[in-house]
């Protein structure tokens, strides 16, 4: 009889990201760094290469799902959109779940660029059958700095800023922390 740990195992998760450039990048690391030690959080801050923003998550997968791949790069290729700005501004620790809570880095403007980017590249996924995968109908742009138990109410922060140029396809190797980038598309005016 066939049980639960006959299940295949995630390994493998699709999602397209926006990274800051290097400049924002490293002053998201020391951001991160410096609350870190201000809240007394012991959670490591994440790897500067790995500091993203998520759009929209294409799902987990017992090995990587070429027939999603290629239904997300063909979508992809019809977003046109303009480079524009994102500033976060403000820090909080996600309270969606008990233990090992996403302390991030977010906007207090609500991000409209980026969210009115989000929503443009969710209409090209929904074109392509693959509106389905992502979940949140709610969307909450946001880099997460590092992972503690700690709950941290929402307060102010200095700024990090950087121009969006690019988004970004990438696979993730659940549990082993490497994001491969599959494909790249430049946002152009």
């Amino acid at each position: 009889m066939a049980g639960f740990d006959d299940a295949p195992k995630l390994t493998d998760r699709l999602f397209f990201a926006i990274f800051p450039d290097t400049p924002a990048a490293v002053r998201i690391a020391q951001l991160a760094q410096h609350l870190r030690t201000e809240h007394g959080l012991k959670g490591k801050p994440l790897e500067t290469g790995r500091f993203h923003i998520t759009l929209h998550h294409l799902g987990d997968y017992a090995g990587l799902r070429q027939d999603i791949v290629e239904r997300a790069i063909k979508a992809a290729a019809t977003v046109v959109a303009a480079p524009f700005e994102v500033t976060l501004d403000r820090t909080l620790s996600f309270s969606t779940r008990r233990g090992n809570r996403p302390f991030v880095l977010r906007g207090s403007d609500g991000a409209v660029a980026l969210t009115a980017f989000q929503r443009t590249l969710g209409a090209a996924l929904d074109r392509a059958g693959l509106g389905g995968s992502r979940t949140k109908p709610q969307y909450t742009p946001h880099v997460t700095l590092l992972y503690d138990d700690a709950l941290i109410a929402e307060r102010p922060c200095d700024a990090v800023a950087w121009r969006v140029r690019e988004f970004v396809l990438v696979h993730s190797l659940l549990g082993r922390t490497v994001h491969l980038p599959l494909a790249r598309w430049p946002l152009s005016t």
